[in-house]
C-alpha cells in the first residue's frame, strides 16, 4: 500500500469513533439489568442521531412557516404523521380489534381532551419559538454542544416543577372532567385512518401553496452552505462503503428522511412497549429533585391513570427506560456530530440570549405539563394514535408558534 492510499482520522472522527465504543458499552451493560433498558438506550441514540443528520426541528416546522414562508421542514413532519398513523393503525387494531367497544389501548397517546390542551399548546408553541428549540430539539442540540439548549432545558425543568406544584388544582377543576376521544370509536380504524390521512394529505398541499405563493414570480438559487457538502472522495478512495459512509455520516439528510426516519423509531418501539415521549422523564427529574431539597409537591391526583407523557416513578432507582431515551437523544446527536464534523461549544454572543432560552423554557415546561406532552408525545406521537387531542394541540401549537413568531420580530 502506498502511502498515498494511506487516509488519516482527524480529531473530530476518531473522538466520534470513541464514542461510538462508549455508546455499545451502554447498550452491553443496559442489555443486562433490564429488559427495557437497551430498546429504549437504542431508539434514543437513533433518535438524536436522525435529528442531528436531518436537522430535523418541530419549531422550525411551524416557525419557519410564518417567519420565512419555508415549509420543506414542515412536509417532513407531516410525512411523519403518515407514516406513523399507518404503523400505529395496525398495532392498535392488534391490541383493539373491536374498537367500538369501548376499550382503549392503553399505551397509546389519547389524553384528555379540554381547555389544559388548549392552553398548553398555546404556550408550548409560544414558548419552543421563544426559546429557539422544543423539548426534544433542546435535547439533541445539547449532544451539539449549543449552552443555550441547556438553559432552554433547565428552564423547562422548571416550568414542569411549576406545573407539578399546581397539578393537583388543575386536575382537580379541569382535567378530571375531560373526555378521552379516539377517533375508531365513532368511525372504526378505516375511518380514522382515512379521515387522518386526509387531513395530513390537505395540510400538505396547503404548507406547498403557501410556500409557492409567498415565493410566486421570484427567481433565486439556494446558497451552498459552507461544510454542508460532503467531502469529494481523495483519489483511489473506497467508491461503495467510503461514499456510504459519507453519505449517512458527512452529507445532511433531507427534512423528508427525518420525519419518516422518526416515525419508523416510534412505530418499533411502541410494537413492544410505548410510543415516544420525552416529558414524563423530565417532571420526574424536576419533581425528584425537589424532593431532595425539601420542596417536594406531594401525590399527583390521578397521573397513573393518564397514559403518554406523564412521569413514571420508580422506587429505589433513579434510572428508567425512559431516562434510558433521553440520555440516548443526547449521546446519538453527539455522537453523529462529532463524526460530521459538527460539533463545537456555541456559547450565546450576549446575555439576551440567555433570557429567552430560559423564559422560553419556563413557559414550554409549563405548557409541556399542563398539555400532557411536547412536540413529540402529544403531537407527533397523539395524531398517529388516531387521537382528537393530537389535532386540538396540534392547531394551538401553530397559533402559539405564531405568537412567538410574532414577538421575535417585535422583539429581536
Amino acid at each position: 500500500m502506498s502511502m498515498d492510499t494511506v487516509r488519516t482520522i482527524d480529531r473530530s472522527t476518531g473522538v466520534g469513533i470513541l464514542a461510538v465504543v462508549g455508546l455499545v458499552a451502554v447498550y452491553l451493560i443496559a442489555l443486562r439489568t433490564d429488559a427495557a433498558w437497551p430498546v429504549f438506550w437504542i431508539s434514543g441514540v437513533a433518535f438524536g442521531v436522525i435529528c442531528q443528520r436531518s436537522r430535523f426541528c418541530f419549531v422550525a416546522g411551524f416557525r419557519d412557516l410564518f417567519l420565512m414562508k419555508q415549509g420543506r421542514m414542515m412536509r417532513g413532519i407531516i410525512a411523519g404523521l403518515a407514516v406513523g398513523t399507518a404503523g400505529f393503525a395496525m398495532i392498535m387494531a392488534t391490541v383493539i380489534p373491536n374498537p367500538g367497544s369501548g376499550v382503549l389501548p392503553n399505551d397509546a397517546h389519547i389524553l384528555p381532551l379540554g381547555i389544559a390542551t388548549v392552553l398548553g399548546g398555546l404556550m408550548f408553541g409560544f414558548g419552543m419559538v421563544l426559546s429557539g428549540g422544543c423539548v426534544s430539539g433542546s435535547l439533541y442540540r445539547m449532544g451539539e454542544g449549543y449552552l443555550g439548549s441547556w438553559v432552554a432545558i433547565f428552564g423547562v425543568l422548571v416550568g414542569l416543577y411549576a406545573m407539578a406544584r399546581t397539578w393537583n388544582w388543575w386536575w382537580e377543576n379541569q382535567i378530571s372532567m375531560d373526555r378521552l376521544s379516539w377517533l375508531p370509536t365513532d368511525l372504526n380504524y378505516t375511518g380514522a385512518v382515512v379521515i387522518t390521512l386526509v387531513l395530513l394529505a390537505v395540510a400538505y398541499a396547503g404548507v406547498s401553496w403557501w410556500e409557492r405563493r409567498a415565493f410566486a414570480g421570484m427567481s433565486f438559487t439556494l446558497p451552498v452552505i459552507p461544510g454542508s457538502a460532503a467531502p469529494p472522495a481523495a483519489p483511489g478512495a473506497d467508491t461503495t462503503l467510503g461514499a456510504l459512509a459519507r453519505k449517512v455520516f458527512r452529507a445532511e439528510w433531507t427534512p423528508l428522511v427525518g420525519g419518516i426516519a422518526l416515525a419508523a423509531i416510534n412505530i418499533l418501539i411502541f410494537i413492544r412497549y410505548r410510543p415516544l415521549g420525552v416529558v414524563g422523564e423530565m417532571t420526574r427529574w424536576s419533581t425528584d429533585f425537589a424532593n431532595q431539597i425539601g420542596a417536594g409537591v406531594g401525590e399527583l391526583q390521578g397521573i397513573n391513570d393518564i397514559p403518554g407523557c406523564v412521569p413514571r416513578f420508580v422506587e429505589g432507582t433513579w434510572f428508567t427506560d425512559a431516562f434510558m431515551l433521553n440520555a440516548g437523544i443526547i449521546a446519538g446527536a453527539f455522537t453523529a456530530a462529532l463524526l460530521a464534523r459538527e460539533f463545537r461549544l456555541r456559547i450565546p454572543r450576549g446575555p439576551r440570549r440567555y433570557v429567552q432560552s430560559l423564559g422560553g423554557g419556563l413557559i414550554m415546561g409549563y405548557g409541556a405539563g399542563l398539555g400532557l406532552g411536547c412536540t413529540i408525545g402529544a403531537f407527533f406521537s397523539a395524531i398517529p394514535s388516531l387521537a382528537l387531542n393530537g389535532w386540538i394541540y396540534a392547531i394551538a401549537l401553530a397559533i402559539g408558534a405564531y405568537g412567538g413568531t410574532a414577538f421575535i420580530r417585535r422583539f429581536p
